[in-house]
């Protein structure tokens, strides 16, 4: 499909007036010719190919970026899950690796590199458990790096023991970051149903079904939708909500598909590796400006409060119909698509918990409908990590029964309690502290095993 000049000139305006942009351009890099029997070895050409194929990713975005008149916010790189390519690591190898990767992506310019990585949904061999082990000091002595646990699938169900060991991990890295309000945790995330194209921060990381080097690109547009909707006269029914919101996503849609295929074809002519240009991820990703929110539009939709009766509903008709123009704009969208709640990145969701107008039960129940999950909730230092599994066993519950994609970003900030509030800065922003309930689930998490994956998997 041919691109028009009344597309770019719309693509101008929501740039300069509706905060529009390129969230993330994310280069997917293949860490799997890397592997060795020694460590050493590893961190050196895992090192020496990052540098080598991302070398020119943040220049060449920036003259796409002058080209257009269109800003590319992020710029990425996520790798093959450390864990297939570190099969022979001890814990002392992974942070070794970590400290490599986090080298590649200071030395680059870029910031955050993810793809430090595992997937347990089924059991944990040997280096799953090494890097485990190591999770908390790579996290504690990194900057860049991200990092990302697969623990549950709809084919696999719930390993209840690797949730068990994630949440210690995550209180560790917690108590190890304490001076920055925990923000080891901002860095990781925990899923059922992981997709392998996701360009988005923290849980992105390359799957071995892809090629060898992939640009994918994840826009956003809260902006945009919010002042589409926010023009719609009163009088006008749900049906021309959600047309209003598809039109716009369309828009969207084909200015990220323009931008990423112009980013990996200058990448391929610049650097001589061959880039695949692979997905536009259509997923509204706020920021902590005032109109740059998720949950503004959720109220411009015709909402009193955030977590009134009709939060969840509203929420569908969003995420189902940015999803719907996305595909009718490209038939290359893929990654999460929909809508990111994420508290802290919100500047609406993060006053509604603040006034306890938004609790953490309706937050789950949001994520029924929504892309991902609990995303950046804050929680209290002193959470238990029978408490931080149970959240996360509802959570993957939810993914695992109706086949979606679900993740938990949850930061246990020490030396904090319930109504604080936990600063982060930039992109990440900040937000009030949760309160949770008293019990915890205890003797059910303790059991240990896997929860059972439904019948809806046997549909081979």
């Amino acid at each position: 499909m041919a691109y028009e000049l009344h597309e770019v000139l719309d693509t101008v305006r929501m740039t300069e007036s509706e905060h529009f942009d390129i969230r993330t351009v994310t280069l997917g890099v293949s860490l799997l010719d890397c592997a060795n029997a020694s460590a050493a070895v590893v961190c050196r050409k895992a090192y020496d190919k990052i540098r080598r194929t991302a070398a020119h990713q943040v220049h060449v975005a920036e003259e796409v970026e002058a080209l257009y008149g269109i800003r590319i916010a992020n710029r990425r790189v996520a790798v093959t899950p450390v864990t297939l390519v570190g099969g022979s690591f001890g814990a002392k190898d992974f942070i070794h690796f970590a400290h490599a990767l986090d080298s590649a992506a200071r030395d680059i310019g870029i910031d955050f590199l993810a793809g430090f990585s595992a997937f347990v949904a089924r059991g944990m061999h040997n280096a799953d458990h090494a890097y485990m082990e190591a999770l908390p000091e790579a996290l504690a002595s990194t900057r860049h790096l991200c990092a990302s646990v697969n623990c549950a699938s709809t084919s696999a169900g719930i390993n209840v023991d690797a949730v068990m060991r994630v949440s210690n991990v995550l209180l560790e890295a917690a108590h190890r970051t304490a001076d920055t309000d925990s923000s080891g945790c901002t860095r990781t995330v925990t899923f059922c149903n992981a997709v392998p194209d996701n360009p988005f921060i923290a849980g992105a990381f390359h799957g071995p079904s892809l090629g060898e080097v992939v640009l994918n690109v994840g826009i956003s547009g809260p902006g945009v939708i919010l002042r589409a909707v926010r023009d719609l006269p009163v009088s006008s029914d749900i049906a021309a909500v959600c047309e209003t919101v598809k039109r716009t996503a369309f828009k969207i849609t084909r200015a990220g598909e323009l931008i990423g295929r112009q980013v990996a074809r200058r990448l391929r002519a610049r650097s001589g590796v061959p880039v695949d240009f692979g997905i536009v991820d259509l997923s509204l990703a706020p920021t902590p400006q005032e109109r740059d929110s998720v949950g503004a539009i959720l109220l411009a939709m015709g909402l009193e409060e955030l977590g009134a009766p009709g939060t969840t509903a509203a929420l569908a008709m969003l995420t189902d119909s940015v999803k719907k123009g996305g595909t009718m704009a490209s038939s290359r969208t893929g990654g999460l698509s929909g809508a990111f709640i994420p508290v802290s990145e919100d500047i609406a969701l993060a006053s509604a918990v603040g006034s306890g107008q938004l609790s953490l039960a309706k937050l789950e129940a949001m994520t029924a409908v929504c892309s991902v999950g609990l995303d950046m909730v804050a929680l209290p230092g002193d959470t238990s990590p029978e408490h931080l599994a149970g959240i996360m066993l509802d959570e993957f519950a939810i993914g695992m029964m109706n086949n979606k994609t679900t993740a938990c970003r949850l930061i246990p900030v020490v030396g904090k309690s319930a109504g604080d509030i936990a600063h982060w800065g930039g992109l990440l922003g900040s937000a009030p502290v949760m309160a949770l309930p008293h019990a915890a689930s205890r003797v059910l998490v303790r059991r240990g095993g896997s929860v059972p994956a439904p019948m809806r998997s046997l549909t081979n």
